[in-house]
């Protein structure tokens, strides 16, 4: 397996892994990979760190500095993944079919835990985050759909949310 930090043509920067750099690069000429954030095909390898490994042959894993949400007394975090529109979920299900099964059962198994652990919201994401992070409303976890404007402007705003590649179950 390798791991490859992908950019997408609207400059959005996620992780990805691969069985080999053939498979990325033959799923890339097919335009199969999607973009964590936007949905575009149109991805392109970004530049990363290299991994270190310590002394004695064995890899340290790679260290990455993000922003995280901040937790809510359940530990769930106040601006939950969004989940992707009706296009995004026909392209998410295609590419699941193509994804290695460790990945889509790893995929799968984050979407339950959100599912578990958060509010679904629907398509009052934006608005919803928004009342948690003035204070306007309980902070909890919540997820939903909003559309790429909403999701910028959330962004622009401060609003700390993430999206994920939500695939269908029972692919």
């Amino acid at each position: 397996m390798i791991l490859y930090r992908l950019r997408c043509a609207k400059g959005h920067e996620f992780d990805s892994w691969f069985k080999d750099s053939k498979t990325y690069e033959r799923q890339e000429k097919k335009s199969l990979i999607g973009c964590a954030v936007c949905g575009s095909s149109k991805v392109e390898r970004a530049i990363m760190s290299p991994r270190i490994g310590k002394k004695g042959g064995k890899a340290e894993a790679p260290i990455e500095v993000t922003e995280t949400p901040t937790p809510t007394p359940t530990g769930a975090p106040t601006g939950a993944p969004a989940a992707p529109s009706p296009e995004q979920q026909q392209q998410m299900a295609a590419l699941a079919r193509h994804m290695p099964k460790e990945l889509r059962e790893a995929l799968l198994k984050v979407r339950a835990e959100v599912e578990k652990n958060c509010e679904h919201v629907g398509g009052n994401f934006a608005e919803e985050a928004r009342k948690i992070h003035y204070g306007e409303s309980d902070k909890r976890g919540i997820y939903g759909e909003t559309t790429d404007e909403e999701a910028e402007a959330l962004a622009e705003e401060g609003i700390e949310f993430g999206r994920l590649p939500w695939i269908p179950r029972g692919n």
